[in-house]
Order: structure tokens, then C-alpha cells, then sequence
């Protein structure tokens, strides 16, 4: 199993990290999707623009606090933890994923790629926010 961290501190309010980091209509933001499919309230498919696709399902959300999904697709599956703070007037993310890949000749890669994946994520954020603030 993979585990990966990231955290990042931004200089708004929570609600507006939080309308942007769980909506599922609004993903232009994100410069690795193509687009997300809601397959109900409790799951949704991320397709990357190389057109991978992976399955999410919600398990927690408590309003500006905190999200988690299960997550799936064919080379893995695992579990996201995303923790929202405030300090003032900034908020803070802590973001966490669990991962175990499925083909044994990506373990030794998981942990690099989750790493690769929530800089992007995270610089994205910055920039969004950036732009709408």
C-alpha cells in the first residue's frame, strides 16, 4: 500500500476551497480531466484527458470539513481522506490517499505517481483560486 499527503494553506475562505474542490459540475479548473460523470449521489467517474477513467464513490461528507471516496480503476483502488480547516481568515487542505495497486509491477511506482498527482491538484487549486479572488 501507497500513502500520499498533501497539504497546502490558501487565503480564503473555506466555503469557496470547498464549492471548488467537491463540485463535480465545475471541473475545468482541473488540468488533467476531460470530464467527470455523476452516476448518482454517491458515485461519480473522473476521465482523464489520456482517457483513463476511475470510479469514486463518497463515503463522507460533513460541509467544509471533510470528503471521502473509495476510489477504483483497472490498476488500482484505495481510499481519499480530504481534511478543510480554517485559521483566520485562510484554510488549509490535508488531503491523504491510501492506495494499493493492482499489478505488481506498479508498486514501486504508486507512491511517485499519487505524489505527481496531488501537486498537480494542488497547483491547479492555487490558480483557481488566484484567478476568482
Amino acid at each position: 500500500m501507497a500513502v500520499s499527503n498533501a497539504k497546502a494553506t490558501f487565503s480564503c475562505d473555506v466555503k469557496t476551497v470547498w464549492d471548488i474542490v467537491t463540485s463535480l459540475n465545475d471541473y475545468s479548473w482541473r488540468s488533467d480531466l476531460s470530464k467527470i460523470v455523476c452516476l448518482n449521489e454517491k458515485q461519480f467517474i473522473e476521465c482523464t484527458k489520456d482517457g483513463f477513467e476511475t470510479t469514486f464513490t463518497i463515503t463522507c461528507r460533513k460541509e467544509c470539513e471533510r470528503w471521502e471516496f473509495d476510489m477504483e480503476n483497472e490498476n488500482m483502488k484505495g481510499h481519499w481522506t480530504g481534511v478543510f480547516s480554517v485559521h483566520d481568515t485562510s484554510t488549509t487542505i490535508d488531503f491523504t490517499e491510501n492506495v494499493i495497486a493492482k499489478k505488481l509491477f506498479m508498486k514501486p511506482f504508486v507512491g511517485i505517481y499519487l505524489k505527481k498527482q496531488q501537486a498537480t491538484y494542488i497547483q491547479d487549486l492555487k490558480k483557481t483560486l488566484e484567478e476568482r479572488l
